[in-house]
């Protein structure tokens, strides 16, 4: 059994992912400033701030991880300058330092994001940046940290960036889509084909663990997306997710229709409405579409064990189950 260090395994992808190294019987802990979703998780989670450089250090030298993964990170859109996002720079430069001259650690994932470029841009190569958002930005700063910092840290080490992960324990925006379907709230726009390089979380940490034990060479200094294999077309999954809650049928709008309701919806955000439904930005990103090279992720973790209606399942049993349907 490993010693698994997860840094913000409090957080979506990081509570699914600790679960999985649970139900395998490994030591774990969790660093996160915000308590477990999961209140299972509890006995795992030690307070620490990834910005307080002292106790980063502390913790994870007591712990003396095998195994790490750093997921913590602020990763809202509500941000306005680098400053904001610390946590995803600073933060991972504490890392690094709390990690340098540790002798029995094997292996560190980073996780980014695919907001490094804007949707529906293919970079051409891992260092070819074009983002819009300073979130974005403030991964492109984490990115080169850590590339920089090669010779700083004690092991193999690999960069993730998430697509559009969604599932059991999920918060803003991909609830959001869910719930919106329960209610009946969510409507297509037009008739479009919009396909989506999205990846449910089971199949993430399937993919993150097997990532964890690859052979170095084939992922040391390497950047991944990580996503489902196939793209999924959006309208296709709200179908299935209407008709896995049994409840209307979606509906199609033309899009000429919806422009004036994302200009309410960009109001009322700048009024102070923290989650309006539909902006002017997420309408363009739903219509834009998203198609990611995983090739090079399915080489090096394989098969994963759940398919778009098995996901989509057991996403609908836990909102029942959390009473996040009514």
């Amino acid at each position: 059994m490993a010693r698994i260090l997860i840094t913000g395994g409090s957080g979506f992808i990081g509570t699914n992912l600790l679960e999985r190294y649970r139900s395998e019987g490994h030591d774990l802990l969790n660093i996160d400033c915000k308590p477990p979703r999961n209140a299972a998780h509890q006995r795992f989670w030690t307070n620490v701030d990834i910005l307080n450089k002292e106790l980063v250090h502390k913790v994870t030298r007591e712990f003396d991880p095998d195994f790490l993964f750093h997921l913590a990170a602020r990763t809202d859109l509500d941000g306005k300058t680098l400053d904001d996002y610390a946590a995803n720079t600073t933060g991972t430069l504490n890392v690094i330092e709390a990690i340098s001259g540790l002798m029995r650690l094997k292996r560190i994932l980073f996780t980014s994001t695919r907001l490094v470029c804007r949707i529906g841009y293919v970079p051409q190569a891992e260092a070819d940046y074009c983002p819009t958002t300073t979130y974005g930005a403030s991964k492109i700063a984490m990115e080169q940290l850590i590339r920089d910092a090669d010779n700083r840290i004690p092991c193999s080490w690999t960069i993730f960036r998430p697509t559009s992960i969604w599932g059991p324990w999920f918060d803003v925006p991909y609830k959001t889509f869910f719930t919106a379907i329960a209610k009946g709230h969510y409507v297509h726009p037009g008739n479009r084909t919009i396909k989506k390089s999205y990846g449910y979380v089971g199949n993430v940490v399937v993919q993150l663990q097997r990532a964890m034990m690859a052979p170095a060479e084939a992922t040391e200094k390497k950047t991944f997306y990580l996503a489902d294999y196939q793209p999924l077309d959006v309208h296709e999954w709200a179908e299935l997710i209407q008709k896995t809650m049994r409840t209307s049928k979606i509906r199609t709008v033309p899009v000429s229709a919806l422009r004036p309701i994302a200009l309410l919806g960009d109001i009322a955000k700048k009024a102070g409405w923290s989650n309006p439904f539909l902006t002017s930005f997420r309408l363009d990103n739903l219509l834009t579409e998203m198609v990611y090279d995983v090739e090079p992720l399915q080489r090096i973790a394989g098969p994963t064990p759940y398919s778009l209606e098995d996901g989509v399942k057991e996403t609908v049993d836990w909102m029942h189950r959390h009473g996040e349907l009514g």
